[in-house]
């Protein structure tokens, strides 16, 4: 995959552009804050008056109701749910699109999945930082930036990449570095490993791990630090130095004790479960069955997050945050030291 940094990219690209951000969620304000510190006209697509309205106004951008914004816009930044995307670009932005417009997208579900079909005459981009918007935000006020991917699905006007990566430089991105990738791939893999490893399988290990220590007869508060709440520091370690210097961090108990179990739990039973799910995030399985949802109103979705907080790992685990609250260094991580062997 090819790399491009600062050098790469030129915000010249949106002189006397518009670049329309609908939605002002996570990923939304984010975006829309940097880009307007950077310089780049930003308008706020979002329904008048509403709490997303309010905010952005109070954020210091412009805003208008989203026909408005798409109509005036050079550059329009689907920054809205996967779910409710179809909808609105079938309604508010398809009608409203000039010819020789971008349609940016942060993920490639509503495209890869043909949810939504652009017409012929627009650039098709997708610009997608690896980061949640808060910390977006965050690390780009710090002068940095959290890298990104860019993706071109259609390239209308020959400068579809250009406008990718001057998002991207935009965004800060292109200070820690952007890949190129396509839409497809972004979202197989984006889809994957959620569902496998960050979302789905990690909360399963820990929930697991909970109830085994407790079904044994230990106290619940040190099962949620055992299993839960160090799990944080462990993934920051990797996430700095990867494996090799969280094993150099933790005990050497801890380093023989894990590369010798860890099999026992992820076993190749669970591998073969990461290729089923991978098989139905390509063949559209997945894709149908949560458009079915959420056209079922999110019921199935709304039972499984109220038995969740109910689980007796999140009761007290809310108990024993509260003895930590407190305003933390976001996104920041101590120099650990490296064990001495």
């Amino acid at each position: 995959m090819k790399i491009y940094h600062d050098k790469d990219a030129d915000l010249k690209v949106f002189d006397g552009k518009i670049v329309a951000v609908l939605g002002y969620g996570s990923q939304g304000r984010a975006q829309a804050l940097c880009f307007h510190d950077s310089g780049i006209d930003v308008v706020v697509g979002v329904r008048k008056n509403g709490k997303s309205w309010k905010n952005a106004k109070e954020d210091g951008l412009k805003v208008a109701e989203i026909p408005d914004a798409v109509r005036q816009a050079d550059v329009v930044m689907m920054l809205l749910p996967d779910e409710v995307q179809p909808e609105v670009y079938k309604e508010l932005v398809e009608p409203n699109l000039k010819e020789g417009a971008a349609l940016e997208f942060a993920h490639g579900f509503a495209i890869t999945y043909k949810l939504i079909v652009p017409p012929s005459g627009v650039d098709v981009i997708m610009m997608a930082p690896k980061g949640p918007g808060d910390m977006e935000r965050i690390i780009f006020t710090e002068g940095f930036g959290v890298p990104a991917l860019i993706c071109v699905y259609q390239d209308v006007t020959g400068n579809a990449k250009n406008i990718a990566l001057g998002l991207a430089k935009g965004l800060g991105s292109t200070r820690a570095g952007v890949f190129e990738s396509t839409f497809a791939n972004e979202t197989f893999t984006d889809l994957f490993g959620e569902q496998s490893v960050l979302c789905g399988g990690q909360t399963e290990l820990i929930k697991r791990g909970f109830e085994t220590l407790v079904e044994a007869g230990y106290p619940p508060e040190m099962a949620y630090f055992e299993v839960l709440h160090e799990t944080k520091l462990i993934v920051d370690l990797i996430n700095k130095g990867g494996f090799d210097l969280m094993w150099n961090v933790v005990s050497n108990t801890a380093e023989y004790g894990g590369m010798t179990r860890r099999e026992r739990v992820v076993t190749q039973q669970s591998k073969d479960a990461m290729v089923q799910i991978l098989k139905e995030i390509e063949d559209g399985t997945f894709k149908t069955q949560w458009r079915a949802e959420y056209e079922n109103g999110l019921t199935e979705l709304k039972r499984m997050e109220e038995e969740e907080r109910k689980l007796q790992l999140e009761v007290v685990g809310k108990e024993i945050r509260k003895l930590f609250e407190r305003k933390a260094r976001a996104g920041r991580l101590m120099a650990w030291p490296r064990r001495s062997t």
